[in-house]
């Protein structure tokens, strides 16, 4: 399969399903299931269940905070969590047999990308007010406006290629190594692969919140905002 293209299972009209769609659903489905079944634990058996699942809620957590202050870290952390949760989970898909991880396509970490680009804007806006967040891209001179769209345009485009040539890459290397060495070395490859997931997850994620944070904690909005 080319990696810059969608291996398209069924089409419904001009609607094409591509494999990344499938495996993007279901990703989705088996969260919302574990989620639903992980409260249902709670609900019954609070013990061990809530005390792992609030040390993953607090790690995530306390990371958020390292950036953000207390009140924003609130807003910002459900989606930031989300979408950590989210890329673990498509990251590992891949070492299933016969599947393929979603994040290993480009027009799957595009949609992610596009996704952090609107909610960097709509963080920024609902915090600072329309006209003092896009005054900011007119500092400290107007004459820097294009260089602040493109800089939009260029760090969105980075982060859907950078996830997608490191999942690809490591698929591909993964699958080059098991040809030529056989099942000789399943383990050291199992664990650069769940390492490198992690990780690829990771930076995205962060990524993300540094993004976010720059539309939150611009001291030029926030000075504006309090002179208005």
């Amino acid at each position: 399969m080319d990696p810059l293209s969608a291996d398209i299972l069924l089409r419904l009209g001009p609607l094409a399903i591509s494999a990344t769609v499938v495996t993007t659903w279901a990703v989705m489905v088996l969260l919302w299931l574990v989620s639903q079944g992980v409260r249902r634990r709670l609900a019954d058996q609070p013990g061990a269940w809530q005390t792992a699942a609030e040390g993953v809620v607090g790690v995530m957590e306390s990371v958020v905070l390292q950036v953000l202050s207390p009140e924003q870290t609130r807003r910002v952390l459900p989606f930031v969590a989300t979408l950590w949760i989210y890329l673990v989970v498509a990251n590992l898909i891949g070492l299933i047999p016969g599947l393929h991880s979603p994040t290993g396509d480009l027009s799957a970490t595009s949609a992610l990308a596009i996704l952090v680009f609107l909610s960097v804007h709509w963080f920024g806006i609902s915090a600072n007010g329309l006209r003092a967040y896009l005054r900011h891209y007119l500092k400290p001179t107007p004459f820097l406006l294009p260089f602040h769209l493109i800089s939009e345009v260029t760090r969105t485009l980075a982060l859907a290629v950078r996830l997608f040539g490191n999942i690809m890459s490591l698929e591909m290397a993964a699958l080059l190594i098991l040809w030529v060495a056989g099942f000789l070395a399943p383990v050291p490859i199992l664990m650069l692969h769940i390492v490198e997931a992690l990780v690829q997850a990771y930076i995205f994620g962060m990524l993300a919140l540094i993004y976010i944070a720059g539309g939150l904690q611009s001291q030029e909005l926030r000075q504006q905002k309090e002179m208005s």
